[in-house]
């Protein structure tokens, strides 16, 4: 990794933002990383049980889902970029009750713990995947196996390679998941322009349960937007900026690197989308046609390669495990590079340890490398549900991201410097996806508790 995560100082050597089109791309990749994150669980194992339940119904749900948490995504990394802050830190700031911590950050605990079980779940899940490709080693034992590999590769690897590594990961999955929904067109279970209008009217199931679970994980997730920043350190965006000086020339490096920032949420959002898109297609039309259910009683496995069997026939068992592997193992090797991260963030934010330098906290991001692997393993050893584990994520990351709504609106107008602010057409895209997070929030709760 490099050491970029940290604030930036006089010492720093600034650079200038890249000013064409063609510049910029060369600099993205925070985003890029989280794609390869979000393309895992969320699109190979939530989008399609929620197809295979619902059916068309909530392509609507899925698409805004993707496209809304966007805008708190590039308000938090627009913080970052400013402060030279990680988000931990960043949410410590905000006002109101605190021991330790600010209250924010203990929500935020709860959340990540949940997190941590959904990497339990998608474990299982790349188990599963091995088993079905005809591997006869036991489950349990390709569990830790995966697990090990984990460590090794985040133990010796940086940020480049996680960048790079991450990056390839994600792409063949995703070609083949938009090949397939193509293909279908020439089968029995070809998607009509009727179907996609019903998908995009407004409507809810009677049970949410797994819609705003699937919600809390498509596109960028809570624990996404909480990634974010922490990848945009990384990368080097506030390193570049400099130490804010109030000066017109930091402003002006600090708008060029934003914009490069916001041209990589988008990229990645275009492609998250499309790929979200793509496999709840593919799942209304078939698994929902077909009656399959996505679920802990039988392997999930098999079932979700019926997606693939109409487009690709007899090899679509193959391609399908093949690309699964890539986007399940992916999520696995960049959530828990971030866990990591905020792991080591965590510890200083409570005032458990505190780091002297650079180096020490890069030690502590080595430990969070092998303890959270570890950790998320033996959850599925002891519980075995993949499904059940990765929903447990999702419901937390759902209730989390009201908050971090919140926390974006209140970094915008009360910590952002005025020459930094977005336009007030962002500023009113923002607000519509705060309300919209809280809502889906505040739903979910009050139907538990019956009160619909």
């Amino acid at each position: 990794m490099d050491d970029a995560l940290k604030q930036p100082t006089a010492t720093d050597a600034t650079q200038e933002p890249p000013a064409s089109f063609g510049q910029i791309l060369k600099y993205i990749g925070p985003g890029l990383i989280l794609t390869a994150s979000i393309v895992g669980s969320g699109e190979v194992i939530a989008t399609p049980k929620v197809a295979a339940e619902a059916g068309f119904q909530l392509l609507w749900l899925i698409i805004l889902g993707c496209i809304i948490k966007v805008f708190v995504q590039v308000e938090l990394g627009r913080f970052a970029v400013a402060q030279g802050m990680t988000t931990l830190e960043a949410l410590d700031s905000m006002p109101g009750p605190r021991y330790r911590a600010s209250w924010l950050v203990w929500l935020w605990v709860f959340m990540y713990i949940g997190t941590l079980f959904q990497v339990a779940g998608i474990v299982g899940a790349v188990t599963q995947v091995l088993t079905s490709a005809g591997l006869t080693m036991d489950g349990r034992l390709l569990a830790i196996l995966i697990g090990l590999v984990t460590i090794v590769l985040l133990v010796l690897g940086r940020y480049k390679m996680v960048e790079r590594v991450s990056i390839v990961m994600v792409a063949a999955f995703t070609f083949c998941t938009i090949i397939a929904v193509g293909s279908l067109q020439w089968s029995d279970f070809a998607i009509s322009a009727s179907d996609i209008m019903s998908g995009l009217k407004f409507q809810l199931p009677d049970d949410f349960t797994t819609a705003f679970g699937a919600f809390g994980m498509i596109g960028v997730g809570a624990s996404e937007l909480i990634f974010y920043p922490y990848w945009v350190l990384e990368k080097g965006y506030a390193r570049k900026v400099g130490p804010n000086d109030q000066s017109d020339g930091w402003y002006n490096r600090a708008k060029g690197w934003m914009k490069v920032m916001q041209t990589d949420a988008w990229v990645s959002m275009v492609i998250y989308t499309g790929a979200t898109a793509a496999f709840f297609l593919l799942g209304a039309a078939v698994l929902h046609a077909g009656g399959l259910e996505v679920n802990d009683e039988k392997p999930m496995i098999p079932v979700l390669a019926q997606m693939y069997k109409e487009s690709f026939g007899g090899i679509s068992l193959a391609i399908f495990l093949i690309g699964a592997f890539f986007a399940l193992f992916s999520t696995t090797f960049v959530a828990t590079a971030s866990n990591a991260r905020l792991f080591a963030d965590g510890l200083q934010i409570f005032k458990i340890t505190e780091y002297k330098n650079e180096e020490a906290r890069q030690k502590m991001i080595k430990v969070g490398c092998t303890v959270l692997p570890a950790f998320s393993v033996i959850v599925f050893l002891i519980m075995g549900t993949p499904v059940q584990l990765v929903f447990i994520g999702g419901g937390a990351q759902g209730l989390m991201l009201p908050f971090l709504a919140i926390a974006a609106l209140y970094f915008r107008y009360k910590r952002t410097d005025q020459p930094l602010r977005p336009g007030n057409a962002w500023s009113f895209c923002l607000w519509v996806a705060a309300i919209l997070m809280i809502l889906a929030g505040a739903y979910q709760c009050l139907t538990k508790l019956k009160v619909f």
